[in-house]
């Protein structure tokens, strides 16, 4: 007999793989990559049996909750089937480990653990998503443009007191720098003679430079106070990296703060060496 505690949980659950089943199946369904289709569609078949199982026990029919598959289903367009596929299934390890207490009060429950531990951690190690041969471009891009963007903005900020030259310079210098790193990238990418397409690495790199450029400049933009300009386009710094550390967390299984602390440690030093140089100019230059 199963407590009203446990059937809560196993509830719970139920309704977990029953949303992923769906989500999986979505995913499946717009995928281009025949290959990949068919091992998402695995998955979906596996988290249907996964329901199922439970609702052997507990006796009632789940559906999937609409809000949550299409939120997933944009994600997964947004930033990738196998960043939303990687953070599903990390959310499941701690499924995993709700389970384990439950082998050898439910039958079966040794089974099921054992499935989401190995087969479905194994096709999700085969997924091919092409953009994500691109990830080291879009590092490139994206943190260049956090480092010489926000140090840039920095020192502008006190040699020009005014955010509307500090916008327009910062455009200026991002424009020029997302073009140059883009030209690079591809130079780069041609010379090592991989199996990356230089122009699509090019593209990827440009504009996740453009994208930064865009965000740190906004403040500025929107707001004519240049410190409370500057304290906005800092945080969007630390928002950026953050983002940026979670999804390459998921994405290669590594802990958030390798990325995070680094990015912004580097980010900050040169955000306030020039902003003291900004400092100098100001005092001992005439603007």
């Amino acid at each position: 007999m199963i407590d009203e505690k446990t059937l809560k949980a196993i509830k719970k659950f139920q309704q977990d793989e029953i949303n992923d089943h769906a989500i999986y199946k979505q995913i499946a369904a717009g995928l281009k990559n025949e290959e990949d289709a068919r091992k998402i569609q695995g998955l979906s078949d596996d988290e249907l049996s996964h329901s199922q199982f439970w609702e052997k026990h507990t006796g009632w029919v789940a559906k999937p909750q609409g809000f949550v598959v299409g939120l997933f289903s944009f994600l997964s367009k947004l930033l990738g089937y196998t960043f939303v596929i990687k953070l599903l299934e990390n959310r499941e390890k701690a499924t995993i480990e709700a389970y384990k207490p439950l082998i050898g009060e439910i039958p079966g429950v040794d089974w099921l653990v054992q499935d989401e531990e190995e087969h479905e951690e194994t096709l999700i190690s085969l997924l091919d998503e092409q953009h994500l041969q691109y990830t080291g471009s879009i590092v490139l891009g994206l943190n260049d443009a956090l480092v010489e963007l926000s140090g840039t903005l920095a020192g502008l900020t006190l040699a020009f007191q005014n955010t509307r030259m500090i916008a327009l310079s910062g455009l200026v210098t991002g424009i020029a720098a997302a073009l140059s790193m883009a030209a690079s990238e591809y130079l780069s990418t041609k010379a090592e003679k991989t199996s990356k397409d230089p122009i699509k690495a090019s593209v990827y790199t440009g504009i996740a430079y453009i994208i930064t450029v865009a965000l740190l400049i906004l403040p500025y933009l929107v707001i004519s106070n240049y410190f409370i300009s500057l304290a906005l386009m800092m945080t969007v710094v630390f928002l950026i990296i953050a983002f940026f550390s979670f999804y390459m967390s998921v994405l290669k299984d590594e802990k958030f703060s390798k990325h995070f602390f680094s990015m912004a440690a580097i980010s900050v030093g040169v955000a306030l060496i020039s902003f003291l140089f900004g400092f100098l100019v100001k005092n001992f230059i005439e603007i």
